[in-house]
């Protein structure tokens, strides 16, 4: 039997599988970002007569299985560290037992490929790479994650840019244009800074098994300071383009979104690691507000309205 079961948190059931701790595994809190962004996708381009069911797949490879392959994965390949940080969880607590935790990783990864095939080239390439990350960030020997930088990037990508190019290019039938992927690429860079407060709950755990998190290597403050500056200018940079390409209306409903946001974040470096999930509430919601905003800019230089 795996060690961790050995540090099971003291309030938690004796070890034996529990059905209700799978879906816990898989942490469907997180599907709404992917699956946001891939509906931000299809907001750019609009769905096509007889593409429905393709929106309906996407969804759901974006958000259930995708991105609930990454979060068995990272389960399984953190157990140690969440034993730490968070003995509850389903693996350390023994409510997972084994290896199932590995199981049900391999398991989803299977039935995202097979759904992302049924949608396509383009969508399975997608998920290829899309799993591909998941894996990366957390399973050795890239284990991504080991470095804020590097394991952040990945996460930017696969909850924002690669969900919103994919939603894009099922609803064109193709690959979308170049703005497009701009866009996507630019809050993928945000998201960055997003992945930042959101370690700000594992430091101690991180710090302790060698994981060079952002805010374990620079300490919270600075870590937020740098969170603040990757959310806003890449926001920046998106006002600019969507003035630039004759949506003046769009880009002040981004610039006033990121103009609070600045409230926020000034609020946020008052304390940092007790105010990050309040940000993340908050300031995050404004975001990906933002994120829609400029969807429907793209959709409307397609349909005409400018370029």
């Amino acid at each position: 039997m795996d060690t961790i079961s050995l540090a099971r948190h003291p309030a938690a059931p004796a070890p034996g599988f529990a059905p209700k701790a799978a879906l816990e595994l898989l942490k469907p809190i997180t599907w709404f970002a992917p699956m946001w962004a891939f509906g931000c996708g299809v907001a750019s381009v609009g769905v096509p007569s007889g593409r429905w069911p393709f929106l309906v797949a996407g969804v759901a490879l974006c958000g259930p299985l995708v991105c609930g392959t990454s979060q068995a994965v990272n389960d399984w390949f953190d157990r140690h560290v969440d034993a730490i940080n968070e003995p509850g969880r389903p693996i350390p607590s023994g409510r997972i037992p084994g290896r199932m935790g590995l199981y049900i990783s391999i398991c989803w990864t299977l039935l995202s490929l097979l759904v992302g095939g049924f949608l396509g080239d383009i969508a399975l390439a997608a998920t290829l790479l899309g799993l591909a990350l998941a894996w990366a960030y957390s399973a050795p020997p890239l284990r991504l994650k080991q470095n804020g930088w590097w394991g952040n990037a990945a996460c930017g990508a696969c909850y924002e840019g690669l969900p919103w190019v994919t939603g894009a290019a099922l609803m064109a039938g193709g690959m979308p244009d170049a703005r497009v992927f701009a866009l996507a690429g630019l809050y993928s860079f945000g998201a960055h800074g997003i992945m930042t407060l959101n370690d700000f709950k594992s430091v101690e755990g991180d710090r302790r098994m060698g994981i060079a998190s952002l805010p374990a290597v620079f300490g919270v403050e600075q870590a937020a300071a740098l969170a603040c500056v990757m959310m806003a200018a890449p926001q920046a940079v998106v006002v600019t383009l969507l003035a630039v390409w004759g949506f003046p209306v769009h880009a002040g409903l981004v610039a006033v979104m990121l103009a609070v946001q600045f409230g926020l974040m000034a609020k946020l470096m008052a304390a940092p690691k007790a105010r990050a999930p309040w940000y993340n509430a908050t300031g995050t919601s404004l975001y990906v507000l933002g994120m829609l905003a400029g969807a429907f800019a793209l959709h409307a230089m397609r349909a005409g309205g400018a370029g």
